[in-house]
């Protein structure tokens, strides 16, 4: 007998690690094929219909905060309906085929294992000269790296490594267990907003202070609790419990949120983490050094494993549950 997919106690663990195995092997699919490349391109070409152009006349906020909210809610209800298309049509396949797939369609919505290799080919490219460690660091983060030194891309990389920790690994697997494969369909598409139209004035030519204030919220909102849990899962792994000394220095950041995990990252590494002229975190730390990146991936990479290991244990339980 088969069981609806979304009633079924084994579908969300198992899918969790069946998207865990497959980005440790093979990490992302195809561009063509990858639905996250798919809501930047319906992003990109809407965005510049919805931001005035920089420096130029606008007759008031509202319309570009509003066209910005019908743009994002419509792109939101595109992906959640997509998502709900895909569990109904696996509704009646055998169980072990909706696992697999519902693990395959989930894992575009997390990448751990190229949010790694990125963080450290920074790393190696600083070994090779400041340039292609600037230049490396361009691929990771939208901030100006020209004027950074060496210790400054490091401290960007591992920054980087931190917040996409959570953005990329533990809230879409928290919104998965929480609201299943639209869940996190509808979060990946929020930060996916947020990193292209969630800026305070001017990018690419376009004014984006409030076109992109509805999405930049959003994202605010869906990830207020999974940055706490990463910061917490961080300081677990590090064998650090200061708790109100992390509230102070994440609040030290605009975000409501990445302040988070950063702060966790530098104060279990014990190094300073540094945005010129925004924030400082943990400003008595060390400058970071080449072995502190190494530190922070293997730190990044015991969350991971311990996620997996606390889906095998859900999957137990699961297992022995009455279907």
């Amino acid at each position: 007998m088969n069981v609806p997919m979304d009633l079924h106690p084994l579908l969300a663990p198992a899918a969790i690690l069946v998207a865990l195995l497959v980005d440790r092997c093979w990490g992302e699919p195809p561009a063509r094929w990858h639905p996250v490349v798919g809501m930047g391109r319906y992003l990109g070409a809407l965005g510049p219909r919805i931001a005035p152009a920089w420096g130029a006349p606008v007759a008031g906020m509202a319309r570009p905060f509003v066209l910005g909210a019908l743009v994002w809610i419509a792109g939101a209800l595109l992906v959640v309906a997509v998502a709900l298309a895909a569990l109904r049509l696996m509704g009646n396949w055998p169980m072990w085929l909706q696992l697999l797939v519902t693990g395959l369609l989930l894992k575009p919505m997390l990448s751990w294992r190229m949010l790694r290799d990125e963080v450290s080919a920074v790393e190696h490219a600083l070994g090779e000269s400041l340039a292609a460690g600037r230049a490396r660091l361009a691929w990771l983060v939208s901030r100006d790296v020209s004027a950074l030194d060496a210790s400054q891309v490091r401290e960007s990389a591992i920054e980087s490594l931190a917040e996409n920790l959570n953005d990329s690994v533990v809230a879409p697997l928290f919104w998965f267990a929480v609201a299943g494969l639209p869940g996190a369909a509808l979060y990946r598409f929020a930060n996916t907003a947020d990193a292209m139209w969630g800026y305070r004035g001017e990018r690419n030519g376009r004014d984006w202070t409030w076109a992109g204030k509805w999405a930049a919220r959003a994202d605010d909102v869906l990830s207020w609790l999974p940055a706490r849990i990463t910061a917490a899962l961080l300081t677990v792994q590090g064998g650090v419990g200061h708790w109100r000394t992390l509230q102070a220095q994440a609040r030290r950041t605009p975000s409501p949120n990445s302040g988070w995990p950063m702060a966790a990252m530098a104060l279990v590494l014990d190094v300073r983490l540094c945005k010129p002229g925004v924030y400082t975190l943990h400003g008595d730390g060390r400058l970071a050094q080449p072995a502190d990146t190494a530190r922070a991936l293997r730190l990044a990479g015991r969350v991971v494993q311990g996620l997996t290991v606390g889906a095998l244990a859900w999957a137990a339980l699961a297992w022995r549950m009455p279907a």
